[in-house]
């Protein structure tokens, strides 16, 4: 994989280079060059064209994540806060490496991906990860908490992203109970967050985020619902400035959920709630309950209002769906 990203360096550009400038450049023969070529168009959201007499391009123009680039962007306080951050090619997914970097990731540490393998989002579903265009990013954070005391936090995870968005410039978007961003619904970002740790305490907290960035139309047709990119939404940003901007307010708002816990993040959340007041329905194993979505508890949960009451639901195996 080490050649193949070598030589994507080369091409992330989209212009063409030549097999013997590409050769030279990376110290091989040009059937050498050919074979990796081959193996690039293998990559999921990868095209390379190949032209006689002008050499190889990528259809797409990539902006490879730059681990230096996206620590020169963080404030003096993550940055000191965060034991690393590391930058991989491919991997089954950042979560999952999270999940196995145990006590050396200090205070918090961070991931980010070309490439998912794997990706997951919520109840087991695929996350589709083409390389190189999208950001796959994991924050695992320890927390002097208890399991319960920490349950908030996908709220609070969906209220900082939503406003880290918008002073990029996002705006019409919204949250979807429990872990989903939309953009005029469709689904531009998603959370997963998995936990290790004893009942009382403490807890590491794995926060995966992965926001598309950049969605060719036939990625698009591997997901399973309406999705977009953020680069058809009129926001203009580059993905190393949306990976850094992504930790800074990841790792903030871990700062600030130890310090207050979830009370601050609900009223955020509300903002940009996406659902209140409109006819849904909660789905889960077995079960299918319509009402009104009354917008978010005061904990967390989620306000139904069916057959004349109020119920709260909290996320478990629910999923929230619009229209009754």
């Amino acid at each position: 994989m080490e050649k193949l990203e070598a030589l994507l360096r080369i091409l992330a550009d989209g212009r063409f280079h030549s097999g013997e400038e590409i050769a030279q450049g990376l110290g091989c023969s040009r059937s050498a060059i050919w074979k990796r070529v081959s193996r690039l168009r293998e990559l999921p959201g990868i095209e390379v064209d190949s032209v006689t007499g002008r050499g190889y391009r990528l259809r797409r123009p990539l902006e490879l994540l730059d681990r230096q680039a996206i620590e020169g962007s963080l404030s003096a306080q993550v940055a000191a806060a965060l034991q690393g951050v590391h930058v991989v090619g491919s991997v089954d997914s950042t979560n999952a490496l999270a999940m196995t970097a145990g006590p050396e990731i200090g205070r918090g540490a961070a991931w980010f991906a070309e490439h998912q393998t794997d990706g997951r989002g919520r109840r087991g579903r695929a996350w589709v990860s083409p390389y190189g265009h999208n950001i796959y990013f994991s924050l695992a954070w320890k927390f002097d908490a208890s399991l319960p005391e920490v349950a908030g936090l996908s709220i609070a995870t969906g209220a900082a992203l939503a406003g880290m968005l918008e002073t990029l410039g996002l705006s019409e978007h919204g949250l979807k109970w429990p872990n989903d961003l939309l953009w005029n619904q469709r689904k531009l970002a998603g959370i997963l967050l998995e936990v290790q740790g004893e009942t009382t305490g403490p807890a590491t907290v794995v926060i995966g985020v992965g926001i598309n960035l950049d969605l060719a139309e036939h990625t698009k047709r591997q997901i399973d619902q309406p999705a977009v990119g953020l680069s058809e939404t009129g926001v203009d940003v580059s993905r190393n400035r949306l990976a850094g901007n992504l930790l800074e307010s990841m790792a903030q708002m871990c700062q600030e959920f130890a310090r207050e816990g979830l009370s601050p993040f609900i009223a955020r959340w509300r903002d940009y709630d996406a659902f209140a007041g409109r006819p849904v329905c909660l789905v889960g194993p077995g079960r299918k309950i319509a009402g009104t979505c009354a917008g978010l508890a005061d904990d967390g949960g989620l306000r139904l209002l069916s057959g004349g009451q109020e119920q709260v639901f909290y996320a478990g195996e629910l999923s929230l769906r619009a229209g009754g």
